[in-house]
């Protein structure tokens, strides 16, 4: 992926720029995922923290996560637009919503996870590695 890259929102009230190369792409086939994103699965850019930089103030939200932490999801409190998700478990990453990117161009999926609550319906890349939760679980 080309850095630095950005992003935002529908409406540019909120946007973002990554100074660093991504830690890892990803599919995410958890419930939680489905009904935020209302697609089959959330696909997310993940990055360090540190190395993301934000403009605007998105709202947020939290969910209890299958580690027994939070989950917290930033959206535009404007358009809606979905944005962020953090773990309270792994604080110090960021997962990026896929389709805030300025350039999706450059999106290649690493992996899929939470592939137990998939849709029966969703075809999967035979070539990247699939885990049935998260892979530290």
């Amino acid at each position: 992926m080309n850095v630095p890259f950005s992003g935002g929102c529908a409406c540019g009230s909120v946007r973002y720029a990554c100074v660093r190369e991504p830690v890892a792409m990803i599919n995410c086939h958890c419930r939680d995922c489905q009904i935020s994103s209302g697609a089959p699965f959330a696909s997310g850019i993940i990055v360090r923290t540190a190395d993301l930089e934000i403009c605007g103030k998105p709202r947020t939200y939290a969910v209890p996560a299958s580690s027994g932490g939070l989950t917290t999801r930033s959206f535009c409190p404007d358009c809606g637009t979905p944005l962020f998700t953090q773990s309270s478990a792994y604080p110090q990453v960021t997962s990026i919503r896929f389709p805030s990117l300025d350039d999706t161009s450059d999106f290649k999926p690493m992996l899929d996870i939470y592939t137990a609550s998939a849709q029966r319906w969703v075809c999967f890349d035979p070539a990247i590695p699939h885990f049935p939760q998260s892979p530290q679980q």
